[in-house]
């Protein structure tokens, strides 16, 4: 295998590159010889390529096994995905928002009181042009935010949703914990600290009080870690968020976001967030049978609007 990758100047994932031809068994072959080296290493690189190895779908469950030792559902998820069968235990697709939007940076699940500590993305058909997922260290994130917007946010934010019960705007509960039982969900929720209340219609409210800055637990390392402009109306741009304005009030909409105190988070930090994320981020673009594993604390992760066909897996580990 050949490797490249950060030169200390500016960072860039770590590249591993099959030679001869690749395939499956030289996959498992690198990750045997790495063996208990692989997460330090990822520690240090925070992002792993895996190039020119080719393996299929129907051959990716074996590497996951190595690159994933404990695959997690996508309990309390909200981004649009499904659970793909037939390629292994928790395989979802990576996103189905329409291609011609960009996905800012975000790093999973941050907004949860627990979250994966790795992500594998897998290129299972290559995007007929654009389609990179950007990658961006989280520490360069903080640094570059305006200090007004990390002292505005030192306390944390809280997440609010409003999840449906299979009609409505957004995705259902049901979808959401990816159980039908609402008992369930109340443990889940009692367990996580989160507020919670049925409504009427069928839906829930969820209300979650969370940190905006976390550090790493093996590196220490500081990183701007939350999805306040994600779930912010603003993060939506402009035409989007008034149109959604006009369909429901503000308390009713799929997901919004507050300082702790109730405070609104004033939209022009929204954008600064979203903007300063997206200029710090290094495109991996996809070749069919790509792999890239990334440490889910220290780097986040977006997608670019793409072209044609594009099918990116993913899948995570606690």
């Amino acid at each position: 295998m050949a490797t490249h990758g950060d030169s200390g100047a500016h960072w860039t994932p770590l590249e591993i590159t099959a030679e001869n031809g690749g395939g499956t068994a030289a996959l498992l072959a690198t990750l045997e010889e790495l063996g208990d080296g692989l997460a330090p290493l990822l520690c240090h690189a925070k992002a792993i390529v895996f190039r020119n190895f080719r393996i299929t779908a129907d051959r990716l469950d074996p590497a996951l096994d190595r690159l994933l030792p404990n695959r997690l559902a996508y309990v309390h998820g909200n981004s649009p995905r499904t659970k793909v069968s037939g390629v292994g235990d928790n395989v979802y697709t990576s996103t189905e928002y329409p291609p011609e939007y960009t996905i800012s940076m975000h790093n999973e699940l941050s907004y949860a009181h627990t979250w994966p500590s790795r992500l594998a993305f897998f290129c299972e058909v290559q995007p007929g042009g654009g389609g990179a997922t950007p990658v961006l260290d989280g520490a360069l994130w903080l640094r570059n935010l305006d200090s007004e917007i990390r002292d505005a946010f030192a306390d944390g934010v809280c997440y609010v949703q409003n999840l449906h019960d299979g009609m409505g705007f957004g995705k259902s509960w049901q979808d959401t914990f990816e159980t039908d039982d609402r008992a369930a969900v109340e443990e889940f929720l009692d367990a996580s600290g989160a507020e919670w209340t049925w409504k009427a219609d069928g839906g829930i409210r969820v209300t979650s009080r969370r940190p905006a800055i976390a550090q790493h637990p093996v590196t220490g390392t500081e990183v701007w870690f939350n999805q306040a402009d994600q779930w912010h109306p603003a993060g939506l741009g402009d035409e989007t968020a008034a149109e959604l304005a006009t369909l429901l009030p503000e308390d009713e909409i799929p997901q919004n976001v507050t300082f702790p105190d109730g405070s609104p988070i004033r939209a022009e930090y929204v954008r600064h967030i979203q903007e300063v994320g997206l200029a710090g981020a290094v495109d991996v673009d996809w070749r069919r049978g790509d792999l890239l594993l990334i440490d889910n604390m220290l780097v986040a992760h977006g997608r670019r609007p793409f072209t044609g066909s594009r099918r990116v897996l993913v899948a995570m580990s606690g």
